[in-house]
């Protein structure tokens, strides 16, 4: 069985790039280091650093574990704390990775409503984009992922529940004040030979296959996922692009339009691995997303 102790050495050295690095990291003498890594070999079988120069780098073999020791760490570290946590939520902390739409939207109504019930519990905010939310969820470094897709499949992981908290509709976003929204009557077609701006890569896959499906391809001369500048680029005349409505209720440039595009969703989810019961302070959360959408 592997050592969890050499594990975090692993990391350490994995992290800092050095056998000195990671002693002053972890508060060991250098010796200790390279014992521990050497004891790590001998359990394994592999080679796992080499020489590189007056460094070390991790071998093939030192970089597959060290990735998976960062889950296997995290998982245990994030095991303690919920048990620490587990004699009431009066104490303790939940961690939650959130896009930065949702992040502007209804998140921090959420953490309004579980500060209200659980004076005692600390929430810890993560912004950042689906593909790294996960990434951190299976580290064990957050608790709750709150993503999006755009298809409505079965996770790839299937340790992974899916909770679905909204169907978020996707708009066209055109130069022009208007008053209220309409649907996109002409559809993208119309616009085949404007100039476009995408988003984050889930979104400009979206994208792609929307204008795919209306018989073009978009020429893209723009990409950024900071949905004040793109409105303001569309504002100014720039470009078009298409954003879901969560977007749009976290920032609304006066001088866009914004036509929905029938049939055009994306699905947003609060992520947990494991089946009910979740620790206290994960369904705590739990239940205060969907209330304050």
């Amino acid at each position: 069985m592997l050592d969890v102790t050499r594990l975090r050495v692993l990391l350490a050295v994995a992290r800092t790039g050095s056998l000195t690095a990671a002693a002053r990291e972890l508060h060991y003498a250098q010796p200790s280091v390279s014992h521990h890594l050497a004891r790590l070999e001998a359990e394994t079988g592999a080679k796992l650093i080499q020489r590189a120069g007056r460094g070390i780098r991790l071998t093939e073999a030192g970089r597959l574990l060290a990735e998976r020791a960062g889950d296997i760490v995290g998982r245990l570290d994030a095991a303690a704390e919920e048990l620490a946590a587990h004699v009431g939520l009066h104490a303790g902390r939940v961690r939650l990775a959130a896009f930065p739409s949702a992040l502007g939207t209804f998140i921090p109504e959420a953490a309004a409503r579980l500060r209200k019930a659980h004076p005692g519990l600390r929430l810890e905010l993560t912004e950042t984009e689906p593909p790294e939310a996960l990434r951190l969820l299976r580290a064990g470094r957050v608790d709750v992922a709150v993503m999006f897709r755009y298809d409505d499949t079965a996770p790839e992981d299937p340790g992974l529940q899916m909770i679905h908290l909204w169907d978020d509709p996707s708009y066209l976003i055109t130069q022009g004040a208007q008053e209220g929204d309409e649907d996109d009557e002409a559809g993208l077609a119309a616009h085949a030979g404007a100039s476009w701006i995408a988003g984050c890569d889930r979104c400009r896959s979206h994208l792609l296959d929307m204008c795919d499906k209306a018989g073009f391809e978009p020429r893209i001369s723009f990409t950024s996922d900071d949905i004040v500048a793109v409105q303001a680029l569309v504002a100014a005349g720039i470009g078009i692009t298409v954003l879901p409505g969560l977007a749009l209720r976290a920032h609304r440039h006066p001088a866009v339009t914004a036509r929905r595009i029938p049939g055009s969703t994306r699905h947003v989810y609060a992520a947990v691995y494991g089946a009910p019961p979740h620790p206290p302070a994960t369904g705590a959360l739990l239940a205060a997303l969907p209330e304050s959408l």
